[in-house]
């Protein structure tokens, strides 16, 4: 895997990670990096197919690796906090999970209000069918949180919120969309990705395409331009 600190390159291959703390996903590596500057590409702290388009799309070299906490336990334990807070939490308890001396850790999650409520990822299908039932007709909030961790110190941590309409769902079409969709419907808070079939569940999207997608996409940029791993 070759590298070069002035304009870091990698080569686009799949392979396990060794040395770092976690649960161990694919790897996923930019082919080319011209504005890359670290001697080694970005660890993202998920397994979000989402996130992980965002950095490929935007040139961010990464590798991909499931942190190892329980999500649900936290945010039990948080139940009486505001969204964001919970949103940030996990992105923070995600990125400090993974132990890689020296290395940028990003952790990043999402989380869902609407009326006092807030909502992670369904537990299974059932849950995702209530879910959607009391989102139908709703406008609701994803909160999107991303946390940049190096040698477990948090260097950079924000929110970004999207506001999004569900239109009116029938039982019928709720049934078939979760048959369409499977398990992908557990894997996201609101039961839905957004860059697929999910976009036929709206009525009205205001807010970052990419921190509905789960991650704030501009200002991480910026944070890794200041961090020096970006060329500016």
């Amino acid at each position: 895997m070759p590298d070069d600190k002035n304009g870091a390159c990698f080569d686009g291959v799949l392979s396990p990670l060794f040395g770092l703390r976690g649960r161990a996903v694919d790897v996923t590596i930019g082919s080319t990096s011209p504005f890359w500057r670290e001697s080694a590409p970005l660890i993202l702290a998920s397994k979000s197919a989402g996130r992980r388009q965002a950095l490929a799309h935007s040139g961010v070299p990464f590798e991909s690796l499931a942190a190892d906490i329980d999500e649900r336990a936290i945010q039990a334990q948080l139940a009486t906090v505001e969204a964001d807070a919970i949103a940030s939490t996990l992105a923070r308890a995600k990125a400090l999970a993974i132990s890689a001396k020296g290395r940028l850790v990003l952790g990043a999650d999402q989380v869902a209000s609407c009326e006092g409520r807030i909502f992670g990822k369904p537990a299974d299908r059932r849950e995702a069918e209530v879910l959607l039932r009391f989102l139908s007709g709703r406008r609701h909030r994803l909160h999107s949180a991303i946390a940049l961790v190096r040698d477990g110190a948090v260097i950079f941590e924000t929110v970004g919120v999207a506001d999004l309409t569900m239109r009116g769902l029938s039982d019928d079409f709720i049934a078939a969309y979760l048959t369409a969709v499977g398990d992908n419907a557990l894997t996201s808070a609101g039961a839905y990705q957004i860059e697929g079939l999910g976009a036929q569940l709206f009525s009205k999207v205001e807010g970052d395409h990419w921190t509905i997608m789960g991650l704030p996409l501009l200002e991480l940029l910026e944070a890794l331009r200041r961090e020096g791993a970006l060329l500016s």
